[in-house]
């Protein structure tokens, strides 16, 4: 059963018809579809098999409207105040006046009420977030209609607006809309870039049975639970709707967003050519999949037996999900550390009987290794803090490059000189060999430790120091068998990055993933956060991650002189041309732009005060940065702005600025 819900903007008072009882109707045709400007009204129940009386208890979603963040988005608001001493509650009223010309999307306009935003040509398209969803579920919709295959469980369309208001549009269907009983699941299509894979970043709360349901039906999976406990800790700017429908509706769900180029989301070259067909036929597939799966499985109708417990799932690849429950997740977590500390207990022993204190040496060994990762931490804070010093932060938002050669190579530079001083001046006289087996068993416990941490914790993402202890160790017992031991170095070098292989992979597309998402939230992430303190932080974190199964090597080798003084020497002509400004932060190029993000908005305040006499009255043009740039690449092209004052935070709500959200502290160079 596929139904459209109706918008309540539209004033309509008559109550809903159950979604059996209405009749069909079909109003888009293909010019509209092209344009995405129509939604399906309704189908019968017999399109697609559903008996008339089933209760609708799937819901998919898409919300219509994104906002505006592009440097020619201008809003003309009046906003009024009422000032008070600081321990009285303070009250703040507004409206802004809406574009008459307005770009079409399937809700009917791409500007929902409540929106405050100008639509005119030049301001967001909205494309990615979220029409390309709606067009989807436009085809789906089509898809299913056509369908003789019946469905055990009706379908809820439901296409709603005013997300970026505070998610309003969910709240008021899932409040107040008489079809939100009926609802038992639903799947949220979101936006976080342009196109690109789709990527399962938040599902239940528990319901594991909805993962997999994923796992069974997605043709093309990208899902991680590492994902969705950093998207659920609130490191990450946003919120979607997901959350509106689990807090207020009681109901599980997935939660899906394309992640790749957010560069251009919400601003004005988010258009309908720059997302490729093969992320739209990709989504397609996928959403279609776990709609028919759901729509005809048997836990939809009572799964309230089957809501308990949390899964860990990841993608191999894109390839298929494994997903497996968090209990025995931990029971793995547990036999791994068992055997684990038994291995290095049995050789603490060996070595105890030749007359030598392993396990001192071992501590000793964890002490540098930790050692290596702060050393480099700090090294790279250094940097980062100076490139920020001389105003050149974010030279690397369009060459991610420079980031790599600027921090990266500074961080594996100290990591292998911090073991190479270990090497000369505390092993000495220490062999080779053993020093290489000491600092593997080393690494063992590097990422032992976190493991058992995360597990007492309750995370699912243990699973991931989980697979760099087990791979690792039984990689090494393979190596070090007769045959392959006593050959050649180069075969036992062979096996023992055939072992690594595969959480390498893993861990380098996670890393890719979190720079694909992260790197274009700089751009909007507020004038307060410096994004090279925290991007430098990231490479840091990541080159630990890939690094640590590899300095055994150090103290196996020669010399390490000719790569630290490479890694050195390219991380510091990076840094001197990234000082001098020799890298422009943002780019104008039309096959791929990276635009600066600034708001300009007219804006006249009144201030009352308790008794509501006009106390002050301004206006002016009220300029925001929404990057830690500010707008000093600006000023010097509008001279305009140097006579500009900073504006100065007065009594009432958010500094008296017309703020829609509470984002005020985010923002530090305020202009009017």
């Amino acid at each position: 059963m596929i139904e459209k819900v109706k918008k309540e903007q539209e004033g309509q008072s008559t109550p809903a018809p159950e979604p059996w009882q209405e009749d069909k109707k079909r109003t888009s045709s293909n010019e509209d579809k092209k344009r995405w400007t129509q939604i399906a009204t309704a189908i019968r129940p017999d399109r697609i098999g559903t008996a008339p009386g089933t209760p609708a208890l799937s819901i998919f979603t898409c919300s219509s409207c994104g906002s505006v963040s592009s440097t020619d988005a201008q809003q003309r608001a009046r906003t009024d105040y009422v000032t008070a001493p600081s321990n009285l509650s303070v009250t703040a009223r507004g409206r802004c006046r809406r574009s008459r010309t307005g770009a079409r999307s399937s809700t009917g306009r791409i500007c929902s009420a409540g929106e405050a935003r100008d639509c005119r040509d030049r301001a967001a398209a909205g494309a990615s977030d979220d029409a390309v969803s709606c067009a989807v579920l436009l085809e789906i919709l089509g898809s299913l209609s056509s369908t003789s295959v019946p469905l055990k469980h009706a379908v809820i369309f439901l296409f709603n607006g005013a997300e970026e208001n505070i998610l309003q549009g969910s709240h008021g269907f899932i409040t107040q809309h008489q079809w939100a009983k009926l609802v038992r699941a639903f799947i949220n299509l979101e936006a976080a870039g342009v196109g690109g894979k789709e990527l399962v970043f938040q599902t239940g709360p528990e319901n594991p049975w909805l993962v997999q349901a994923y796992s069974a039906a997605a043709v093309h999976p990208f899902a991680s639970v590492v994902a969705q406990e950093i998207f659920q800790s609130g490191i990450i700017p946003s919120d979607t709707d997901f959350r509106i429908y689990r807090d207020f509706g009681n109901i599980p769900g997935i939660d899906l967003a394309f992640i790749e180029n957010g560069y251009i989301y919400h601003t004005k070259y988010d258009t309908a050519d720059r997302i490729h067909t093969d992320s739209i036929q990709r989504a397609g597939d996928n959403i279609l999949g776990v709609l028919k799966y759901l729509a005809s499985s048997p836990l939809l109708a009572d799964s309230s037996e089957f809501r308990h417990g949390n899964l860990i799932f990841f993608d191999v690849s894109g390839l298929f999900v494994v997903s497996y429950p968090a209990r025995i997740g931990t029971i793995i977590n547990y036999v791994i550390a068992a055997v684990t500390l038994f291995y290095l207990s049995k050789k603490t022993i060996k070595y105890r009987r030749a007359g030598t204190n392993y396990a001192r040496d071992l501590m000793i060994g964890l002490s540098i290794n930790v050692t290596s990762w702060i050393s480099a931490l700090v090294t790279v804070l250094i940097l980062s803090v100076l490139v920020s010093l001389t105003g050149n932060a974010l030279s690397w938002y369009t060459h991610f490059y420079v980031a790599v050669g600027l921090y990266g190579t500074a961080a594996v530079a100290k990591i292998i000189l911090t073991h190479t001083m270990a090497k000369i001046f505390y092993f000495t006289n220490t062999s080779k060999q053993y020093l290489g087996d000491l600092f593997f068993d080393v690494s063992l416990l590097s990422w032992g430790i976190p493991m058992m941490l995360l597990t007492q914790k309750g995370l699912c993402s243990a699973y991931f120091f989980a697979m760099w202890v087990i791979f690792p160790f039984v990689t090494k017992l393979l190596a070090e068998q007769e045959s392959v031991h006593q050959g050649s170095s180069y075969r036992y070098l062979a096996v023992y990055l055939i072992g690594l292989f595969y959480p390498y992979m893993h861990t380098t597309y996670h890393v890719w993933a979190l720079f694909e998402m992260f790197t274009p939230i700089f751009g909007r992430s507020g004038t307060e956060i410096p994004p090279d303190v925290v991007m430098a932080s990231f490479l840091v974190i990541c080159t630990v991650l890939l690094m640590t199964c590899f300095v055994n090597f150090v103290y196996l080798v020669k010399s390490t002189k000719t790569i630290m003084l490479s890694l050195a020497v390219l991380s510091g002509m990076t840094f001197i041309l990234v000082c001098s400004g020799a890298f422009f932060p943002y780019s104008a190029n039309m096959d791929s732009p990276k635009p600066k993000r600034i708001f300009l908005q007219h804006t006249t305040r009144n201030f009352h005060n308790l008794n509501g006499d006009l106390v002050k009255r301004d206006s002016g043009i009220w300029i925001n940065g929404f990057d830690y740039n500010g707008i000093t690449h600006i000023t010097p092209h509008i001279p305009e702005i140097n006579d500009t004052v900073r504006a100065p935070c007065h009594e009432g709500p958010f500094c008296g600025f017309p703020w829609y959200f509470p984002v005020n502290s985010l923002i530090r160079l305020v202009f009017v």
